[in-house]
């Protein structure tokens, strides 16, 4: 099942482990049990710390195995194979059960040690999902540290019927007690703080406390990151206020076009440049959404949405983009039940299905030439007379069989009953609308930036942009911005880097000529 690269480093791993453990698999006469029981096997000969246990006449989903210590029920559990992107999950989980400690503070774990009730975690994912693993090792620790919580990872593509019934149409989705929980990627604070009644409250409390910042950062992607570094390297007092630290990044799947790294993916340059900032004395306040930046007499005060406030000298906008909505009747009430915007997550779960992808650009033409890989046919339809894809892109996309195009395609609804069932659209030539049967709607149409919350207070234009000068300033002295939320074209991570780091050397030069003038 694994190479011989892997169970070198697999054994190097498992070197780590302090205590015993017991794999506890439930397995019965499929082919996937019988990978599964290769997969396990492979695991239990790089240590002599771990013993499988193979069952066959319990009631758990098959093929699936638990990961317990000696003689207890850990709580943690794959329900399929953990390989592709939760192959790390499986070794955290390993490793964790076996008594290495995680990398994380001690204020976390006393957190999550305390929480009483009794929580019953499951996690639908997909294995190409780039998302899923950050919930599913998030819900893992927890039920190390903690015996009230119990959580199973479930391939959603191997337990097809499960996903049908319980109507999973988007991955990560978490079910607690059975009962849905949440959707999309969390992190572990985030979902503590969730089942911590008392948590958020006690964050605006600590954050209300903090001083003046010389330089605040709202948004904590590459535009905000090379903003923090540079303020930070300066000597000054620099903070960065993040709703999830890394940004729009953390979506991207693929990166082939950043500078010194012939290829990467979105979440691993989330976590370099978070390491990177930890390098410095920069006051990371994650998982908090800012709410106003209201100018003051001196300096600004930025108001967060949990009720807490900042006060900073100069602010520097990064708050990055969202994906765009159609805006649509039937769009949002099928959020998550049809209509998804991540290809390379939720694809798996349409399966042999029709879907259609909405946008003609390289990001629709490539979601259509992934997807045709999976579903049974994909319809792309674009709102402009021909395609604005690369050329490249277009000619794959020509070359597959089970691929409709269809142009001068105005969208106008989706529809559906539990979930989706078709979309209308008008033809922009006849007038005429048309509908099409289909179980997902993948919508690929660009980024809106996320603005809304300084409309009061700085220039924009009618896009929702923050309209800044070749340094970043915007309309109102002190204030920068910088990344996809602004003006500058062409946005790209390595151009987002620049204009953070451009945004936080005029915001240094401002405090200093306003320091002379005072």
């Amino acid at each position: 099942m694994l190479d011989a690269n892997i169970k070198n480093q697999l054994k190097t791993y498992l070197e780590r482990l302090i205590q015993p453990i017991e794999i506890v698999a439930s397995l019965d006469d499929s082919d996937k049990s019988r990978e599964m029981q290769a997969l396990l096997g492979d695991i239990a000969e790089q240590s002599d710390r771990i013993t499988i246990v193979e069952r066959r006449d319990d009631a758990e989903r098959k093929p699936s195995f638990a990961i317990n210590r000696q003689g207890e029920d850990t709580g943690v559990r794959f329900a399929g194979l953990p390989m592709g992107h939760e192959f790390t999950s499986l070794i955290l989980a390993l490793l964790q059960v076996g008594g290495h400690p995680p990398k994380v503070g001690q204020d976390v774990i006393e957190q999550i040690r305390a929480i009483e009730g009794s929580y019953e975690f499951e996690t639908f994912i997909s294995l190409s999902c780039h998302n899923c693993p950050d919930v599913v090792q998030a819900l893992n620790l927890m039920s190390v540290i903690n015996p009230n919580i119990r959580h199973t990872m479930i391939d959603g593509a191997l337990f097809q019927d499960e996903v049908d019934v319980r109507q999973v149409m988007a991955v990560p989705t978490v079910f607690l007690n059975g009962r849905h929980f949440g959707q999309g990627r969390m992190e572990l604070a985030e979902i503590v703080a969730k089942i911590d009644t008392g948590a958020q409250a006690r964050a605006a409390e600590k954050i209300a406390a903090k001083g003046e910042f010389d330089v605040l950062v709202v948004g904590g992607g590459p535009a905000g990151a090379a903003a923090a570094i540079y303020a930070a390297r300066k000597g000054i007092r620099t903070g960065v206020v993040a709703e999830r630290f890394g940004g729009q990044v953390m979506d991207t799947l693929a990166i082939e076009n950043f500078i010194s790294a012939k290829a990467t993916e979105g979440p691993k340059l989330a976590m370099a440049l978070e390491e990177h900032v930890k390098e410095y004395e920069v006051d990371i306040m994650n998982l908090q959404r800012a709410a106003a930046v209201i100018p003051q007499e001196r300096g600004f005060e930025v108001r967060l949405e949990n009720g807490a406030a900042l006060q900073a000298r100069s602010v520097i906008l990064a708050t990055g983009a969202r994906w765009r909505e159609m805006n649509v009747p039937g769009e949002k009430e099928f959020r998550g039940k049809g209509v998804a915007y991540c290809p390379h997550c939720d694809g798996p779960l349409f399966k042999g299905k029709r879907v259609a992808v909405i946008g003609g650009g390289n990001s629709g033409v490539e979601a259509a030439i992934d997807l045709a890989g999976i579903v049974a046919h994909v319809t792309l339809l674009e709102f402009a007379d021909t395609l604005r894809a690369d050329a490249v892109l277009q000619k794959k996309l020509a070359s597959l069989p089970n691929v409709t195009v269809i142009t001068n395609a105005q969208t106008t609804e989706v529809t559906g009953d539990a979930k989706v069932n078709g979309l209308v659209y008008k033809d922009r030539l006849s007038g005429e609308s048309q509908r099409l049967a289909l179980e997902g709607i993948f919508v690929q149409i660009g980024l809106l930036p996320n603005t809304d919350f300084v409309k009061d207070t700085v220039e924009r234009t009618k896009f929702g942009e923050i309209v800044v000068d070749a340094r970043g300033q915007t309309s109102v002295p002190g204030l920068f911005a910088a990344g996809d939320c602004t003006t500058v074209p062409f946005k790209q991570i390595v151009i987002a880097m620049g204009e953070g780091a451009k945004a936080s050397l005029a915001a240094f030069d401002h405090l200093i000529r306003e320091s002379v003038a005072a």
